[in-house]
């Protein structure tokens, strides 16, 4: 394969994947995209090397970091970090959903949704994409003069929403903040009054915010022109490009893999990723110091985005349009912290042999949300939604050493509804417990909660390194003494939890 096809063929594989059933294996591949299937195989082991794929049997779905191509585009057009805290207040305001969409086309494509939780709600996720002449949002960036969109049940019956553009210094539309409801709760009059005068103050905010910043140039890979905006403000340091750390690690991977690993295709998504290091786009010397990849190499990247639709030519600098969200987004922003860590723990349940769960603070006890057990005459009985007193659990502790110190004299113990009459353990004091699993990394309980019962559990942190979950292992005392646990199953625990962390760092999902 020629380098300049390789990316190309890659992208078409991502497609496939996105637009079709979450599993699909390498022979629905080659039937979707028109690739020979040595094409197909190759690709697919540079995506999973890449981790933007994940193999459960013959079957490959998405995965969680394949959802940094989309949040590259997301930081290089900037409107999302300017613009998300005034939708987030409009829709806690009116408490109806509040969207932004921006123009993909002949269609209009999400860049923020804030849903109302509801047992009837709106189900539009992040890069999903509508019509644009049949959704408030489209109607409102092809008329932007218009004093108001308004969609009475187009896209769908039962569903209404109202919608204005949010101008950028310039006068032009760049992207559309719409309200939504539905029927039985508004009808289109109704929900204009209820939400227009609130709605147009929220846009003046936006485009007060959007002046705060440097002027964007305007996109012209789209069919529909668009235009990245966003303050300097909003840039996120952790996506600064940093030529100290712009180190091409494709090469030692090919020279490990061989002819199985495509790396122009990983050069080329190393590109992609690149062009969102900053609002409004990189040039070709930025894209090829954030990369550590000649510049002739990014170049032929650039290019064959540009004619794929993914990217557009700003000036002198290049900029990610809003194509690059079909690519898997939609479906991996919406996962659930348990769709998420599912498939982590039936991996460690496999390497372990034993069973697995993933707890949360609940008040004073524990609560677990997911639980992968193991086959075995004699099991631990936890299912999903037990609760025990957090002091006694190993769980429980992990997650206690994550408050602030002065939580820990909250504490009260009490008796496990479960345990024995008389322990073989006598359990430390609570607070001590608990200080001593903030030393160690990890609490490992012998006993206390039953007898015959021993468990040892790790802290799972978001990005921002605060605990929101924990990860157990249980198991009976007469399989593995306290020192089995740490010598085999601490390890374990640990990796685990380092990959369902590095998966929350692109699926910021709540437990």
């Amino acid at each position: 394969m020629e380098a300049a096809g390789t990316l190309e063929r890659g992208l078409a594989v991502l497609r496939a994947l996105s637009a079709g059933p979450r599993r699909m294996r390498a022979t629905d591949l080659v039937r979707a995209t028109g690739l020979a299937r040595s094409v197909v195989d190759r690709v697919v082991a540079t995506l999973l090397r890449l981790g933007y794929l994940r193999a459960e049997g013959r079957d490959l779905l998405p995965a969680p970091p394949l959802a940094e191509l989309g949040a590259a585009y997301l930081a290089c057009t900037g409107l999302p970090r300017a613009l998300d805290p005034h939708a987030r207040r409009l829709a806690d305001e009116l408490d109806e959903s509040v969207s932004l969409a921006v123009p993909d086309g002949e269609d209009v494509r999400f860049i923020a949704q804030f849903p109302r939780r509801r047992t009837l709600s709106i189900t539009f996720r992040v890069g999903d994409t509508l019509p644009a002449d049949r959704c408030a949002a489209g109607l409102a960036l092809r008329d932007p003069a218009a004093p108001c969109a308004e969609d009475d049940q187009l896209v769908e019956p039962g569903l209404v929403a109202v919608a204005l553009p949010v101008h950028a210094p310039d006068g032009r539309a760049v992207c559309a903040a719409s309200v939504v409801s539905h029927t039985s709760r508004h009808d289109i009059a109704g929900l204009r009054e209820h939400a227009l005068p609130r709605l147009r103050a929220t846009v003046a905010a936006m485009e007060a915010t959007l002046r705060q910043g440097p002027p964007a140039p305007r996109s012209t890979g789209a069919a529909t022109p668009s235009r990245t905006v966003g303050s300097s403000r909003a840039v996120d340091p952790s996506r600064a490009v940093d030529p100290s750390r712009a180190v091409d690690p494709s090469r030692t991977v090919k020279a490990e893999l061989g002819a199985e690993y495509l790396q122009s295709l990983a050069r080329g998504l190393a590109v992609l990723v690149a062009l969102g290091s900053a609002p409004g786009g990189l040039t070709l010397a930025d894209a090829a110091r954030a990369t550590g990849l000649p510049r002739a190499t990014v170049r032929r990247a650039v290019r064959s985005l540009e004619q794929q639709g993914y990217a557009a030519a700003e000036g002198t600098r290049f900029v990610l349009l809003p194509r690059v969200l079909e690519l898997g987004y939609a479906h991996l922003s919406g996962l659930t912290f348990q769709q998420i860590v599912q498939p982590h723990l039936a991996d460690l349940v496999a390497r372990v042999r034993e069973s697995a769960s993933v707890a949360v603070l609940s008040g004073g006890d524990v609560v677990h949300v997911v639980r992968v057990p193991t086959a075995g005459i004699m099991s631990v009985d936890i299912t999903v939604g037990t609760r025990f007193p957090a002091h006694a659990t190993s769980t429980g502790r992990v997650l206690l050493a994550g408050l602030p110190e002065e939580r820990l004299a909250e504490i009260t113990p009490r008796p496990p509804a479960r345990r024995a009459a008389a322990s073989p353990a006598e359990p430390a004091a609570p607070a001590d417990a608990v200080r001593q699993a903030a030393r160690d990394g990890y609490a490992l309980v012998d006993q206390e909660l039953e007898e015959g019962v021993r468990s040892i559990a790790v802290p799972v942190r978001d990005r921002t390194g605060r605990t929101v979950a924990a990860l157990g292992v249980a198991t009976h005392a007469g399989r593995a003494t306290p020192g089995d646990l740490v010598r085999d199953v601490l390890p374990a625990l640990t990796g685990t939890a380092s990959r369902i962390e590095a998966d929350l760092r692109h699926v910021p999902a709540a437990p």
